[in-house]
């Protein structure tokens, strides 16, 4: 398994073997950022990444950015019998929070660019097919409480799908469970008002957890 700092060296000289006429591979370390961002283009489904941490805001292909965890992500597995999915009690645990730290990433899902009246449900379903990685990643979000409520983790087997509304901007919490290079395969797919299905290609987000 490559180091984090290994891996990012590698996606910035190309190679993960990305298309030649691709921009440039960037590192985002911190700032808000639609990790996942839904989109409906010509007939079909599509999965960037919006960086909004600059002006004008910038929307990558997946392939060419590095989602980085910094130091500053790392914590302890509350004492919450609700956060077990993350380890034991006290366990050390990176997580990106989803309320905005400013010295850490943000990152969020985002179907903002879908109309109403496109799809049955007004909806999509986002999966995450699978992660490779020294441990297991999770999405969740924390009630008013202080209870996680699990959304995607990889610890207890995947496939793992969120129904997501058009027009929605979220923000969670991305828990990982060891430092190193995480690898988290997403797909959207939808059924239009017309019954046609329409689906994205598979995109790999990479994600190092320092």
């Amino acid at each position: 398994m490559l180091a984090c700092s290994a891996a990012t060296a590698a996606l910035l000289a190309g190679l993960f073997a990305a298309p030649a006429h691709a921009a440039p591979a960037v590192v985002l370390d911190h700032g808000h950022v639609d990790a996942v961002d839904v989109e409906y283009e010509d007939g079909a489904l599509e999965l960037h990444v919006h960086d909004e941490s600059v002006e004008p805001s910038v929307e990558y292909d997946p392939a060419q950015v590095v989602l980085k965890a910094l130091p500053g992500a790392r914590t302890t597995v509350p004492a919450d019998a609700s956060y077990r999915f993350l380890g034991p009690a006290g366990a050390p645990v990176s997580i990106l929070p989803e309320t905005q730290n400013p010295d850490l990433l943000w990152p969020g899902f985002s179907t903002e660019e879908l109309t109403t009246g496109v799809f049955a449900g007004d909806s999509v379903k986002v999966t995450l097919k699978s992660v490779r990685g020294p441990g297991a990643a999770s999405v969740f979000t924390t009630d008013p409480f202080g209870a996680a409520n699990v959304l995607l983790d990889s610890g207890d087997g995947l496939p793992d799908a969120l129904t997501l509304p058009a027009g929605l901007h979220e923000h969670v919490n991305w828990g990982f469970t060891q430092p190193g290079v995480y690898k988290l395969t997403f797909q959207a797919t939808a059924t239009l008002t017309t019954g046609a299905k329409v689906s994205s290609a598979p995109a790999v987000l990479t994600f190092c957890v320092d």
